[in-house]
């Protein structure tokens, strides 16, 4: 018995052993030097049309290109397209954090659900390549591990100097009269707080200079009260007037006013506008001249749009003049346009710089730096990691050592090389960053990706 027992065991191990080369058999050949090899499909096709398939070489039938060769293992999958579905999410619309995965009523306060927004499609898996061993001996990727990072965009304006606003003053006329004599030659003139501006001929004026004679020299006699009153009202109407404490002294010296009265100065800048000319008569509240003080001047600059909402009140700005080479200063945004330039798309903002030497002059062109620390620590990819098309930003993620997926991501902020990812990674996935292109074509070459298939049977151009 115990012979018969063993007979039969011989026989199943025998059956189970030739079996088991039928299949091994199935799967692989024999080469010349005794290794076995993986069987392969082979067919032809276009690299331009990845419809075309044939099973011998040729040209293509819609643009005569040769088809090219392509052969993939058996025991390796064929490259395919997944697509991870969304799903319609529902949510009370005064509680928007109460949801439901159906058409539901709010059991916060009985209204219907409504249908929750669809995110940006980014986390959207939309490919999936698996090379074969051939090309992984011609593939060597770089990845770079999905990272969070404090980022530091470095922005670069283009700007121009501008006289102050605030800085801006008028020599007015204080009292009408006939201007007699000019004492500043022409606009762009530097005038300064006590010069002397115009000779002015005022009968009114001339009339309040007697009068503070006669009320002088009355106090002087008397020292009486009423004639003390009456003097320093005198004084106080001359000054008003523009009238220097030293020139209605000497007038009181001289006992007597001269016809044409002195006007000095009473700001400093440059004369933009010099209106004083000789036998110009002027009323009061009319100016002489108008100045600009370009002790601090102001650089503007053109920020574009997707940079508009990084700027800030008080942000440091370097600055760089071709005028002034070699030299960079600092200044301070004290002021940012509330609102966008239409036709350029762009936001006004402002810096205040100190120019006590005078070296900037309104005109000058110049070079301006923001570097501005972007909040919170954001994921990042190198920028090199993203395929962007214009219509959306792709990114092909390691998930073996010869399987890779494509996903569409929502992209922030770029800064030296690295952009921050809003949505559609995750902290330590690795991203290749040389070598998606391959990766692309190959998607391509087997069907293209599925959200392109979707968009072109949708009747949407891309």
């Amino acid at each position: 018995m115990s012979k018969l027992i063993k007979a039969l065991f011989l026989i199943s191990i025998l059956t189970l052993g030739v079996s088991c080369q039928k299949e091994d058999a199935s799967k692989s050949t024999i080469s010349k030097d005794g290794h076995s090899q993986s069987k392969s499909k082979v067919y032809y096709t276009c690299s331009m049309h990845p419809q075309i398939k044939e099973d011998k070489p040729g040209k293509c039938p819609i643009c005569h290109m040769n088809l090219t060769k392509i052969e993939i293992d058996d025991d390796e999958d064929d490259q395919v397209t997944t697509v991870v579905p969304e799903k319609d999410i529902w949510q009370c619309k005064e509680f928007p954090d109460v949801t439901s995965e159906s058409e539901d009523v709010c059991p916060m306060d009985g209204t219907p659900m409504v249908m929750k927004p669809k995110e940006n499609k980014a986390a959207k898996v939309v490919a999936k390549v698996k090379l074969r061993k051939a090309q992984l001996k011609h593939f060597s990727p770089d990845f770079f591990p999905v990272t969070s990072m404090k980022m530091t965009k470095r922005i670069r304006l283009l700007g121009s100097v501008l006289q102050s606003e605030e800085k801006e003053s008028n020599i007015p006329a204080r009292i009408g009269g006939r201007v007699e004599k000019v004492y500043v030659k022409s606009t762009g003139s530097m005038v300064k707080v006590g010069d002397p501006v115009i000779d002015l001929y005022s009968p009114k004026l001339i009339t309040a200079g007697e009068e503070y004679l006669l009320a002088r020299k009355s106090y002087t006699k008397s020292k009486s009260k009423e004639f003390k009153d009456m003097l320093n009202q005198s004084i106080e109407r001359l000054k008003l007037w523009g009238i220097k404490s030293f020139q209605f002294e000497k007038w009181y010296k001289k006992g007597k006013i001269p016809r044409q009265i002195t006007i000095y100065s009473n700001a400093t800048g440059i004369v933009r506008v010099r209106n004083a000319t000789v036998g110009k008569y002027f009323k009061e509240g009319q100016n002489f001249f108008e100045l600009s003080d370009l002790a601090d001047v102001w650089v503007e600059m053109d920020v574009y749009e997707h940079d508009s909402s990084l700027i800030k009140i008080g942000q440091k700005v370097e600055l760089e003049f071709t005028a002034i080479p070699g030299e960079k200063l600092v200044g301070e945004i004290d002021f940012v346009n509330p609102v966008l330039d239409r036709k350029s798309r762009t936001l006004k903002v402002r810096a205040t710089i100190e120019n006590a030497s005078g070296k900037l002059k309104p005109g000058m062109i110049a070079n301006a730096v923001l570097n501005l620390d972007i909040e919170g620590m954001p994921l990042v990819v190198p920028r090199t990691a993203i395929i962007d098309t214009g219509k959306r930003k792709v990114v092909w993620t390691k998930v073996s050592g010869k399987s890779f997926q494509a996903k569409t991501i929502h992209a922030g902020y770029e800064s030296e090389g690295y952009v921050e990812i809003k949505h559609g990674l995750m902290e330590g996935e690795e991203v290749v960053i040389e070598g998606s292109f391959l990766l692309d074509a190959q998607a391509q070459l087997f069907g293209g990706y599925e959200d392109m298939k979707e968009s072109k049977s949708s009747g949407h151009n891309h």
